[in-house]
């Protein structure tokens, strides 16, 4: 970059990271409105306003493909500007909390007022997860036709569907269910976000994988039991399958779905989740330590999983997923200036999986957010 060159924001940190590029090492990213303009390891010229991170990490800011944004009065509600967005995750896909009946409402009180980015997997129940309750209790509102308008009329927004055929959260027949959700899925060409029938174990996981296709994402992946994908110290043969015939595996950590004997027998295994997510929802927002992207990545180095593949899976891939990679999950000159710093705390309380088991060894932890140019200080626990 020549050294005439004028950002609005130039940040300097010990190590940048980027997938997308390939960039791994000391470096710098140059800021002009809200687009990266520069990357490099000697980013030359002046800037309004320089950051200076000599000991920390920058790399794209997260994209958690498994969370919860929504009104506070909805059953899994959270405001992700406050509780998510200064914890470095910039882009989130809400996990069905919106259906046909109130997707104009969800859009303009939450999306469209929102400063982090949000997509929707859309619940193919009308009210999606507004009430208490399971959400496919009444069969009735699992309606093709409203569903399939819904998301012709906001593709882009609407990125696909989500299906939990967990018992909580069925309250029905899981196969009638599937049954219907794929033809929701076949009329709109949208992927899946599936989460994997395991309370009670009375769906094979065999004939549930079966039924996804290439793009289709399984959440919830590390749960443990018999309904999860390693339930007697080996991944199943039907998760291999799977992945190769081009499903997605993602973490969706949540209060009941990270075991670390499960993550280390995938990982250690080379199955490894396609995208790390939070499953970030209401029981979260006052949790400490907090229950945010850094610590959940933190937790996969914990069990063994590379660096820079976490790195990848909490940003590009995830992005990729969303097909917003050319925008997101990525430092490439002309992309959106979105961005996150982390700090290594060798000193940080233990990791900690759903079933209150521990790994300690440190854990990384936010120190900035950068979304579309504007720096975003972190939260700080109440």
């Amino acid at each position: 970059m020549h050294s005439g060159a004028v950002y609005d924001l130039l940040i300097r940190a010990g190590r940048v990271f980027c997938a997308d590029t390939g960039f791994d090492g000391p470096g710098a990213v140059g800021i002009k409105d809200d687009r990266i303009m520069a990357l490099g390891h000697d980013v030359i010229g002046s800037a309004t306003r320089i950051l200076e991170f000599p000991d920390d990490l920058l790399l794209p800011g997260f994209v958690d493909l498994h969370a919860h944004p929504a009104p506070g009065h909805w059953k899994y509600g959270i405001d992700p500007d406050l509780l998510m967005l200064p914890r470095g995750t910039t882009t989130i896909l809400s996990q069905g909390d919106a259906g046909s009946n109130n997707w104009s409402l969800y859009k303009k009180s939450i999306i469209e007022p929102a400063s982090i980015r949000i997509r929707m997997a859309l619940s193919p129940a009308v009210n999606g997860e507004e009430h208490d309750g399971p959400v496919y209790r009444d069969f009735d509102d699992l309606d093709i036709d409203a569903c399939v308008r819904t998301i012709e009329e906001d593709r882009e927004l609407i990125w696909g569907i989500a299906v939990n055929v967990a018992t909580t959260v069925t309250g029905n027949d899981a196969r009638l269910v599937m049954d219907r959700v794929l033809e929701m899925a076949d009329q709109t060409g949208k992927p899946l976000l599936y989460g994997v029938r395991w309370d009670p174990f009375d769906w094979p996981v065999e004939e549930q994988l079966s039924l996804l296709r290439s793009g289709d994402v399984v959440t919830y992946s590390f749960h443990v039991g018999p309904g999860g994908l390693a339930p007697s110290g080996k991944v199943l043969d039907a998760s291999w399958k799977a992945k190769e015939q081009g499903v997605k595996f993602d973490i969706g950590h949540g209060m009941s779905s990270f075991d670390f004997g499960v993550a280390e027998t995938a990982v250690g295994e080379g199955f490894l989740p396609d995208s790390i997510s939070t499953d970030f929802y209401a029981r979260h927002a006052h949790s400490f330590p907090r229950h945010d992207m850094p610590r959940t990545i933190s937790k996969l180095l914990a069990v063994g999983m590379n660096e820079a593949d976490a790195f990848e899976r909490a940003t590009l891939t995830p992005a990729q997923t969303l097909g917003l990679d050319e925008e997101v999950g990525t430092l490439a000159i002309g992309s959106e200036a979105d961005m996150a710093v982390i700090r290594w705390n060798p000193d940080a309380d233990p990791l900690i999986d759903v079933a209150g088991n521990e790994r300690s060894g440190g854990c990384w932890e936010p120190v900035l957010t950068v979304r579309a140019g504007e720096v975003i200080p972190v939260s700080t626990p109440e």
